[in-house]
C-alpha cells in the first residue's frame, strides 16, 4: 500500500511538473508613443505613412501569429494607458493611475505581472513600464525587478546613433545594449534563470519613439526620404517640408524599435523559449507632437499596432483580425493562458477565443466597438490644472466623442505666441530646439515638436490647421468613419444622423455607468484634489 501511495504521489508530481513547464512565458514589447505605422499595415491601407517604413520583425511576428487592425488604447496618454493595460480595465477605474501628472499606483488594483509572480512566474522589465508615476514601474515589480544594468542609451536612439562617427557602428552598439539587458534577465543566476522551473513574464519598454529626435535622423540612419511622404499625411496636416521631415524622423525611431524586436526574437530562440512564449508587440498611443495624435480620441491618437505570436497556442497563424480589441484585453488574456484566475475587477475580455479560432476578419461579432477616454495629461498650461475630460465610442462606422468641458482648451492654453515667417530659412532645417523654442510652453498637452512649432507660428496663413491642432471643440462630435476616415466633418448636429448619435450616446453612457466611471457619477473626483494637484 505504501509503495502504491509513493508511486501515485510521484505520478502526480510528474504531472504537476509537466503542467508547470507547459505554462507559457509572457513577453510584452511596448514602444512609447508608437502609433500604427508598420509595413505590415501598408498593404492593408495603402497611401499612408506605413508605405515608407520598413518593420520586418514586426511583420514576421504578425505573419507567425496574428495581426490586429482595430486595436485601441483605453486612453491616449502613457500612464493611464499603461494603468489600464496592466490592470485589465478601463483607465477611469484606476484611481490616480487614471492621470499622468501626479499619478500614484494603487496596489489594490490588479496588475497581471504581480499576479503572475504570486503564481510562480519570474518577472522583470527593461526601460519603461509605468511612469511618470509613483512608485515607478510599481505594477511590474518596481526597481527590484529592473534589468537595465547595461544602460539606457537605446531610449535616445537617434541622439546617440547620430553622434557616433560611424552610424552603423553606433546603431549596432545600441542594439547590443538591448541584447545584454535582455540576457541579464534571461540568464540571471539561480532560481531567476530561464533554466529554472519557473516560466517568466518580461516587459521591454523603450522610449525612443517618444520625443525628441534628431532632425534628419530618419533619412541618415534608415534611408527614409521625407519627400516620399508627400500626399500620405492626413489632410489636417499641412504637407510641407518641416512636417514631412518630422514624420520621417519619427518613422526612423519606429524602425529602430523594430530592430530591437529582432534582438528579442534571437534571444528567445537562443534559450529555446520562442515556441512557448506569448510575444505581444504594441504601443501606448499615437504620434506625439502632431495634430490629433497623442492626447486625442481621434484614430491617430487611439489606434495602435498590435501583433501577437504564440506558436504553441495560436491556431492558424498568419491571420488578420478585424475585431475591435483594446489593450486592457491583454491582462485577462495572459492570466487565462497561464492558468491563473482572472480578478473580478478586470472589465476587459480575454483574446484567447481569437487565438483558438481558425477564422480571420471579424472573428467575434460581439467585438463591434471600443470605448476610449481622457482626463488629465500634463495640465500645467490649463488654469487650475484642470483635466480635459472626454469619452468616446468607436464602431465600424462611427466615432462619437463627448467633450464634457468644451469651454476648456483641449491642448492647454497658448501664451500668445506670435506668428512669424517660415522657420525654414534659406532651405536649411533648424534643429528641434531652435524650431520649438517659441512654442514649447504653449498648448502643453501637444508635445513640443517641429510640427507643432510650424502650425502655431503659421496660424495666420493656415488658420484651419491651427484650429485642428489646438482649437476648442464642441461638446459632441460625431464622424462617419467609413465616409470620412480623417474626421473632417462633424455630424453631431446633422438630423440625418440623429438616430445613430442617440444610439451611440446611450451605449457609451451605459458602459460608463456600468463600469463606475467617476466622470458620470455624483462625485467627479477628477475635478478636485489630489487629481488636480
Amino acid at each position: 500500500m505504501y509503495r502504491l501511495f509513493i508511486a501515485f504521489s510521484c505520478a502526480l508530481l510528474s504531472c504537476s511538473n509537466v503542467c508547470h513547464a507547459q505554462r507559457p512565458n509572457v513577453v510584452m514589447a511596448f514602444a512609447d508613443d508608437w502609433g500604427r505605422y508598420a509595413s505590415a499595415y501598408a498593404a492593408l491601407e495603402p497611401g499612408t505613412p506605413s508605405d515608407v517604413v520598413q518593420t520586418p520583425h514586426f511583420d514576421a511576428i504578425a505573419n507567425d501569429g496574428l495581426l490586429f487592425t482595430r486595436a485601441f488604447v483605453s486612453a491616449p496618454s502613457c500612464t493611464p494607458c499603461r494603468s489600464s493595460l496592466l490592470s485589465g480595465q478601463h483607465f477611469w477605474r484606476c484611481g490616480r493611475g487614471s492621470i499622468l501628472q501626479g499619478a500614484i499606483w494603487d496596489f489594490s488594483n490588479p496588475a497581471y505581472p504581480l499576479i503572475l509572480e504570486k503564481n510562480g512566474y519570474r518577472i522583470g522589465h527593461t526601460y519603461k513600464v509605468w511612469s511618470p508615476g509613483s512608485p515607478a514601474n510599481a505594477p511590474h515589480g518596481g526597481k527590484s525587478r529592473e534589468f537595465n544594468q547595461h544602460g539606457r542609451k537605446f531610449n535616445g536612439f537617434s541622439q546617440n546613433a547620430m553622434k557616433a562617427a560611424d552610424h552603423d557602428a553606433g546603431k549596432a552598439a545600441l542594439l547590443d545594449e538591448v541584447r545584454q539587458n535582455i540576457r541579464s534577465f534571461l540568464d540571471a543566476d539561480g532560481d531567476r534563470s530561464v533554466d529554472g522551473d519557473a516560466p517568466f513574464c518580461y516587459w521591454f519598454g523603450p522610449t525612443n519613439c517618444h520625443r525628441k529626435w534628431i532632425a534628419g535622423s530618419g533619412k541618415t540612419l534608415w534611408g527614409i526620404d521625407p519627400d516620399d511622404l508627400q500626399g500620405k499625411l492626413p489632410p489636417y496636416l499641412p504637407d510641407v517640408d518641416v512636417i514631412r521631415q518630422d514624420f520621417a524622423d519619427y518613422l526612423g525611431e519606429a524602425q529602430a524599435f523594430d530592430a530591437s524586436l529582432g534582438v528579442i526574437l534571437d534571444e528567445l530562440r537562443r534559450v529555446g523559449q520562442l515556441d512557448n512564449t506569448i510575444l505581444v508587440v504594441s504601443g501606448d498611443h499615437g504620434i506625439p507632437g502632431v495634430t490629433r495624435g497623442k492626447c486625442n480620441l481621434y484614430d491617430l491618437g487611439t489606434i495602435v499596432p498590435l501583433a501577437i505570436q504564440w506558436p504553441a497556442g495560436i491556431q492558424s497563424p498568419g491571420r488578420v483580425i478585424d475585431d475591435f480589441v483594446t489593450l486592457p484585453d491583454l491582462a485577462p488574456t495572459f492570466l487565462q493562458a497561464c492558468g491563473v484566475e482572472i480578478p473580478t475587477a478586470m472589465t476587459a475580455d480575454s483574446l484567447l477565443p481569437i487565438f483558438k479560432s481558425d477564422r480571420q476578419g471579424q472573428v467575434d461579432p460581439q467585438r463591434d466597438a471600443v470605448f476610449t477616454g481622457r482626463e488629465r495629461h500634463v495640465g500645467k498650461a490649463r488654469a487650475g490644472n484642470k483635466p480635459y475630460p472626454q469619452r468616446a465610442i468607436r464602431t465600424d462606422q462611427y466615432l462619437y466623442i463627448i467633450n464634457f468641458e468644451p469651454d476648456r482648451a483641449p491642448m492647454g492654453d497658448g501664451p500668445g505666441v506670435s506668428s512669424s515667417a517660415d522657420p525654414v530659412a534659406d532651405g536649411v532645417l533648424p534643429s528641434v530646439n531652435e524650431l520649438t523654442e517659441r512654442t514649447f510652453a504653449a498648448y502643453a498637452d501637444l508635445d513640443a515638436s517641429p510640427t507643432k512649432a510650424w502650425v502655431v507660428t503659421h496660424r495666420d496663413e493656415h488658420p484651419d490647421a491651427f484650429e485642428y491642432a489646438v482649437g476648442k471643440r464642441p461638446r459632441l462630435e460625431l464622424y462617419d468613419i467609413q465616409a470620412d476616415p480623417h474626421c473632417m466633418t462633424n455630424l453631431a448636429d446633422d438630423s440625418a444622423h440623429a438616430p445613430a448619435r442617440q444610439q451611440l450616446h446611450s451605449r457609451l453612457m451605459n458602459e460608463l455607468t456600468r463600469t463606475g466611471d467617476p466622470r458620470v457619477s455624483d462625485d467627479i473626483i477628477f475635478e478636485r484634489s489630489p487629481f488636480t494637484d
